[in-house]
C-alpha cells in the first residue's frame, strides 16, 4: 500500500510521531482517496456520518447531501458512501499544524508535536511510587526533549545479565524484537497506562501475561556503539509520554 494512500486515510495521524496504541484507518480495495474529493468510504462497524466526519475533517450534513439516499440511522457494514471534502484532500498533519500557526482554526486539530517541555497531565492515583524497573541502575539519560526539542525517553544503564522488571501489576501486550529497539516489551496496567522496556537482549515473558510488580520481563542487552548494557524505559498513558520520574520511588 502506497504511503501516500495511508496518510490521505488518516489525515488526523502524524507519520513521523506514532503512538503506540494509535488507531489507523486502514483502506479497502473498494476504497478511494484521489487528490481531488469526493472520497469513496466504505462502512465499518460503529460507523456513523458523525464519526466518519471527525476523522476526515468535514460535517455530517455535508456527507448526508453527497448520498440523499443513505440513511444515517441504518448504515450497513461495507456500504460505500460519497465523502466531500471541499475539492481536496484532507491536509496532512503539517499542513495543519501550519495553519494553526498563522492563526487559522480548524475543528479538528491534530495532537499537539513534543515540545522542548515534557507534558503535563494530571496522572491516576494509581501512578505513585511505582519501583525502578532495574535492581542496579544509572540514569544516563533521562526524559525530556533534544537538542532538536524531540521528546526523548530514558535511558538506565546497568550490569551485564541484569534483567527488566515490571514496575507494576499489568498485561503484556507485546513482546517482540522492532527495527532500532532491540527486542521490545510493552506492558498495560491500569487507568491507560503503559510500560516500554527496550534495547533487550532475550524477552522472558510472552503476549497475554499478567505480570506482578518485580517480575522479570527481559534481559538487558548490550549497545555495540556504547559496550553499555542499557535499558530504554518509557511510561506512557494513552499513549502520551510521562516523565518516570514523577511514578517511580
Amino acid at each position: 500500500m502506497p504511503l501516500e494512500r495511508l496518510e490521505r486515510f488518516n489525515p488526523g495521524a502524524d507519520t513521523r510521531r506514532l503512538e503506540i496504541g494509535q488507531r489507523l484507518l486502514i483502506p479497502t480495495q473498494q476504497e478511494r482517496a484521489p487528490s481531488g474529493g469526493p472520497y469513496r468510504y466504505q462502512i465499518r462497524p460503529g460507523d456513523t456520518f458523525s464519526s466518519i466526519a471527525r476523522h476526515f475533517g468535514t460535517t455530517s450534513g455535508r456527507i448526508q447531501s453527497a448520498n440523499p439516499s443513505a440513511s444515517p440511522t441504518s448504515l450497513r457494514i461495507g456500504q460505500v458512501v460519497s465523502l466531500p471534502l471541499g475539492g481536496s484532500a484532507p491536509r496532512s498533519s503539517s499542513q495543519r499544524q501550519a495553519a494553526s500557526s498563522s492563526g487559522s482554526s480548524s475543528a479538528n486539530k491534530p495532537a499537539a508535536a513534543p515540545t522542548s517541555s515534557a507534558p503535563s497531565q494530571a496522572l491516576p492515583s494509581s501512578a505513585r511510587r511505582w519501583p525502578w524497573p532495574l535492581d542496579d541502575y544509572r540514569v544516563v539519560r533521562r526524559f525530556g526533549p533534544d537538542s532538536r526539542g524531540t521528546l526523548q525517553p530514558m535511558l538506565l544503564a546497568t550490569q551485564a545479565g541484569a534483567q527488566a522488571k515490571s514496575v507494576a501489576p499489568g498485561e503484556v501486550r507485546f513482546a517482540d524484537g522492532m527495527r532500532q529497539l532491540g527486542e521490545v516489551v510493552i506492558v498495560h496496567h491500569a487507568d491507560n497506562l503503559q510500560t516500554v522496556y527496550a534495547l533487550c537482549e532475550r524477552i522472558l515473558v510472552e503476549v497475554g501475561k499478567q505480570v506482578s510488580a518485580g517480575d522479570p520481563l527481559c534481559e538487558v542487552g548490550q549497545s555495540s556503539s556504547t559496550q553499555r548494557y542499557d535499558l530504554l524505559f518509557d511510561l506512557r498513558q494513552g499513549g502520551k509520554p510521562i516523565d518516570p520520574k514523577q511514578v517511580l520511588r
